[in-house]
């Protein structure tokens, strides 16, 4: 069997995966080649392959190269990954870095930018996307890695960020002036994870759910009330900022009809349910804007403290929100996939593949 193998979707129909074998590239000068080892799939992933033609996610990864058509599509996966091979100085084998993978063994990289936290890949066809992504981490200089949180890091790092990014811009902007915040997708890790951020420095915190996830959402803590979306009428009228990250379009006109004018922000802000619906709101919240903004105001180094002091605080009460189911190998990865895709992962599951 080939030592290499990538996993793929049908970019027109997401249910429809295949699998394919090559042979094992091996780097040229300036190149590294990284094998992907352990990584996570949430229904962020699944964002990623919806939005991936309007947010150009399937330009990361493409598919021809490993011998894929333009219908297939590789959707991001975030983990941790090892310096299997390296032709650039400072990269060394069996370094391990956390970062954005395709969903495959294995990822040739372009390092520049090398120093004791890590690289960027400076491939030609990621140049002009966002730079967040691009940037591999070492796990020896990260102030937020721990060898026995990476299950937690594999889950809920990126959504982690975000929801940093998105606590921080509301409260850098005083919070629109809003008595109450408003999210949807409540039991979901971004929305929970940015209502932990948010708890108890500003404004009444509502979540937003399906009535299944009720009791869950309830258990977390993390909101002042839960409400099912048939429940939206029963919103106070009160200054409102609606952070949406479900994408329903019933929702965001339930809340309108109920709040007119005391709706003072509408943002999107990932769309969990497939339902791309960000050109009804008001604005799009982008986690790198956020994060270039307090690179200026904070320095590199600041922003990291900070995310890390924030992530800290996280771990230690996330790790009792969520049940990692693991597995390992590429069909295992596609269950993960499909069971993520079609809604039958529980809120408390997180699936962590060995790949």
């Amino acid at each position: 069997m080939p030592a290499s193998w990538t996993f793929a979707v049908a970019r027109d129909d997401l249910g429809r995966t295949i699998r394919v074998e090559s042979e094992t590239p091996v780097p040229g000068d300036g190149e590294a080649l990284l094998r992907v080892d352990r990584v996570g799939l949430t229904a962020n992933n699944v964002t990623y392959a919806v939005l991936g033609d309007a947010l150009r996610y399937w330009r990361f990864f493409p598919g021809e190269p490993r011998g894929l058509g333009p219908e297939w599509g590789l959707p991001p996966v975030w983990g941790f990954a090892v310096v299997e091979r390296s032709a650039v100085a400072g990269v060394q084998v069996g370094q391990r870095v956390y970062g954005y993978y395709p969903p495959a063994s294995h990822l040739m990289v372009r390092p520049e930018r090398v120093d004791a936290t890590g690289f960027r890949d400076a491939a030609a066809h990621r140049a002009d996307l966002p730079s967040p992504y691009n940037a591999y981490r070492s796990t020896v200089d990260d102030p937020a890695y721990r060898a026995d949180q990476e299950d937690l890091l594999i889950l809920f790092r990126p959504l982690f960020f975000t929801s940093f990014m998105l606590a921080d811009q509301v409260a850098d902007n005083d919070f629109y002036a809003a008595d109450a915040l408003v999210l949807s997708s409540a039991s979901s890790k971004t929305a929970y994870a940015a209502a932990f951020e948010l708890r108890g420095r500003g404004p009444r915190l509502v979540g937003l759910t399906s009535p299944g996830n009720v009791a869950f959402t309830r258990s977390l803590g993390c909101y002042d009330d839960v409400l099912t979306y048939d429940e939206a009428d029963a919103l106070d009228p009160v200054p409102t900022v609606y952070l949406d990250l479900s994408g329903a379009p019933a929702t965001r006109a339930a809340l309108r009809r109920r709040l007119g004018d005391r709706l003072v922000r509408d943002i999107a802000v990932g769309l969990t349910n497939q339902i791309p619906n960000a050109e009804a709101a008001g604005e799009v919240f982008f986690a790198p804007n956020q994060m270039r903004k307090r690179r200026q105001d904070w320095g590199r180094d600041g922003l990291d403290g900070r995310f890390a002091e924030a992530w800290q605080r996280f771990a230690g009460t996330a790790e009792k929100w969520v049940d990692v189911r693991a597995g390992a190998g590429p069909q295992d990865l596609e269950k993960a996939w499909l069971d993520v895709l079609h809604g039958r992962t529980p809120p408390r599951v997180g699936h962590v593949v060995q790949l």
